[in-house]
């Protein structure tokens, strides 16, 4: 009986946030309102840095890929997600369609970890050594990084997805989220899954526990560095930089540990779903606010683009 279910075609559906109509509306509501808004502020930090040649260093072609990232890792996730609590009957999600949803958002999710990395490094290098930077970051070697944290990504990602779709899933089913996430698909295997589980902590230690302790190193040595500046305006300066870079670190460190550094015994439906909330749609829509905030150099020439748009829309209309 078991064999003959799992031959059939495999059908999965997102368990819904409630079953009020109108709870649900409005959930589509504010998780429509923060992915335009993330995917607007986005592609601005993208054209922004692309238009403005003052901004073609090291710092800002990393904090482009990152935006970049963002803009696809949003879409990965949203659209069917905004589809599925719209739509008055369950989305269901063919087994193709959910081993790719989970492949780009493990893709995606883990470059964008590794990118953070690397960023920490360019500051790390532009503060404790200034007149080697450079030198050091060529941009030979910027490309090299930014290839580099999609490549491990990617094959990370396709590791992981071909080892989880192995599995015999015996029929349709209930994924206890709202996108195809590694353990709650995990849970709806007929098989053991010790291995997967295994193999999950150990792509989430590559991706989370490493590029975060060199985050953590580097900024050890970065306030050692600033420490030392004599001038109050050049410690701000040196800070400055590095502190938008730091609060989007706690954020999507803090919630990916939550879900993915956690025994997969002590995995919860109900804290997991919350938690993907926030590093799936308020990450990336807080993110571009954070560095346009916090960055003046990047606020500035924000400002210029927006002003020369609103200059040229202006003759246009006369």
């Amino acid at each position: 009986m078991e064999k003959g279910n799992q031959t059939g075609m495999v059908l999965f559906h997102f368990r819904p946030f409630s079953k009020l109509p109108e709870v649900q509306m409005l959930i589509f509501v504010l998780f429509l309102m923060m992915y335009l808004i993330s995917i607007g502020g986005n592609m601005s930090i993208v054209l922004t840095i692309w238009i403005n040649r003052c901004l073609h260093t090291p710092m800002y072609f990393f904090l482009a890929n990152l935006a970049s990232l963002e803009i696809f890792y949003s879409s990965t996730i949203a659209p069917l997600t905004l589809a599925s609590i719209l739509s008055t009957e369950r989305t269901v999600v063919s087994l193709v369609g959910c081993g790719a949803q989970m492949f780009f958002f493990i893709f995606l999710g883990s470059a964008d970890c590794i990118l953070l990395a690397v960023m920490a490094y360019d500051r790390f290098v532009a503060i404790c050594h200034p007149l080697r930077y450079t030198l050091i970051m060529s941009w030979h070697l910027c490309v090299q990084l930014a290839l580099g944290s999609l490549l491990l990504g990617f094959i990370l990602a396709m590791q992981l997805t071909v080892l989880i779709f192995q599995l015999p899933f015996c029929s349709s089913k209930e994924i206890s989220l709202f996108y195809c996430d590694v353990l709650p698909v995990m849970r709806l295997a007929c098989a053991d899954t010790h291995v997967h589980e295994a193999t999950l902590f150990v792509v989430s230690v590559i991706v989370l526990t490493i590029p975060f302790l060199l985050i953590t190193l580097s900024y050890v040595f970065i306030v050692n560095a600033i420490v030392k500046i004599r001038s109050a305006e050049g410690r701000h300066k040196a800070f400055s930089t590095c502190s938008s870079h730091l609060t989007v670190v706690l954020l999507q460190y803090g919630c990916t540990s939550l879900i993915y550094l956690c025994p997969s015994s002590s995995y919860s439906p109900e804290r997991g779903q919350v938690v993907s909330v926030v590093y799936t749609f308020i990450t990336p829509m807080l993110n571009p606010l954070i560095y346009s905030m916090r960055n003046r150099e990047l606020k500035d020439a924000l400002r210029r683009v927006i002003m020369k748009l609103v200059l040229i829309q202006t003759q246009e209309t006369l």
